[in-house]
């Protein structure tokens, strides 16, 4: 397979040819149309899509895969909300079975992104009422159910620093997120192995010049941190201060069922969220995730002034480089060969995943 337009090389966007098959097999340069060959998208942070809720288990996995495909995700994390443990038991097996059984026109499922139970109950922003401090048993058991690469959690709660410890001797990438704690709990947590930062800005306490906070922590110390840049969550200057503090800063979705869907209520694990335009809300007005998909947010980082390369970057190479994935995230020979195409206006024109083309009409 060929396509042509401005690909986006590890030397840069380049105007060419990119030869294909399941990987990348070459570039080759030359006059080529104006559209864009960017590396597939990767999101570690996504609940749902097209009406579908992770927590529902297996085919609402799928639905969501299939709907982030056609928007440019060619791999992503599916999450998990703070639930009772029968709840995050047929979330995790769904994961699961997706995962080993990844079907046509489907992001590819990397695993999970356990987002609690081990946080603070006073930082669930739109978390189910379910925070608990973790117990060895627990965690255990939910880890054998599915490939758990990320799990958020509160620091400062009990056993939070030995949970931190035990999950990143597991190969579990530990991070801070929905905590009260402060900037010393941040510390220690990045010290005994905390690898990045959740929704950075949300659900975390803020920066003030006597408090630092988690948010302090983050800028000062943090090597990678999630945002969420659909321009609700976060305001476009703070993302770029996050940006320019935390050079391994990625975009992820947040995405919740209500994503692709018109207006009403939607599901998000036990509770019942409401879409009204581009926000997801909980009856007291608190945003409960979010309906972006990541081709809109990479036009909205081109739009707050961040160069197409450097936008591209931290929706693949980024996440891919936090992740430890190091046969995707960039256009590359040998390189898998997950790749989204868009017109000059940054539309998604086209999506392959390892080669093969998802279909707009399957992302339902």
């Amino acid at each position: 397979m060929r396509l042509s337009g401005q690909v986006l090389t590890p030397e840069g966007l380049r105007s060419g040819t990119l030869a294909f098959g399941e990987r990348v097999e070459g570039f080759t340069p030359g006059k080529a149309p104006l559209r864009y060959l960017l590396p597939g998208f990767i999101d570690l942070h996504v609940h749902g899509g097209a009406g579908a809720d992770v927590m529902e288990g297996e085919e609402a996995v799928r639905r969501l895969a299939r709907f982030h495909a056609a928007h440019g995700t060619t791999a992503l994390l599916a999450t998990t909300v703070t639930a009772p443990f029968e709840d995050l038991k047929r979330a995790l097996s769904g994961i699961e079975a997706v995962r080993t059984r990844p079907g046509a026109g489907e992001a590819l499922v990397l695993g999970a992104h356990l987002e609690g139970p081990w946080i603070s109950p006073q930082r669930l922003g739109a978390q189910p009422p379910y925070a608990r401090p973790p117990k060895p048993g627990e965690v255990e058991a939910l880890l054998a159910l599915a490939w758990v690469r990320v799990v958020t959690l509160a620091p400062e709660v009990e056993g939070g620093l030995e949970l931190i410890r035990f999950l990143e001797a597991r190969g579990v990438k530990p991070q801070i997120g929905h905590t009260s704690g402060t900037f010393e709990d941040a510390r220690a947590a990045l010290e005994a192995g905390a690898a990045g930062f959740t929704h950075f800005f949300n659900a975390m306490t803020g920066l003030h010049h006597r408090a630092p906070g988690v948010v302090g922590a983050g800028l000062l110390l943090g090597r990678f941190a999630e945002v969420i840049a659909d321009g609700l969550h976060v305001a476009p200057e703070a993302a770029r201060l996050l940006f320019k503090n935390v050079p391994g800063a990625y975009v992820v979705t947040d995405a919740v069922a209500a994503a692709g869907m018109p207006d009403g209520p939607y599901p998000l694990g036990r509770y019942r969220v409401a879409k009204r335009g581009e926000g997801v809300y909980l009856e007291d007005g608190t945003l409960a995730g979010s309906t972006l998909t990541l081709d809109r947010a990479l036009k909205n980082l081109v739009a707050w002034g961040l160069a197409l390369p450097e936008a591209a970057s931290r929706l693949s190479k980024l996440p891919a480089a936090y992740l430890g994935l190091r046969d995707r995230g960039e256009l590359k020979s040998g390189y898998r060969a997950d790749i989204v195409v868009l017109d000059e206006n940054l539309n998604v024109e086209e999506v392959y995943v390892a080669g093969q083309r998802v279909h707009p009409a399957d992302a339902r």
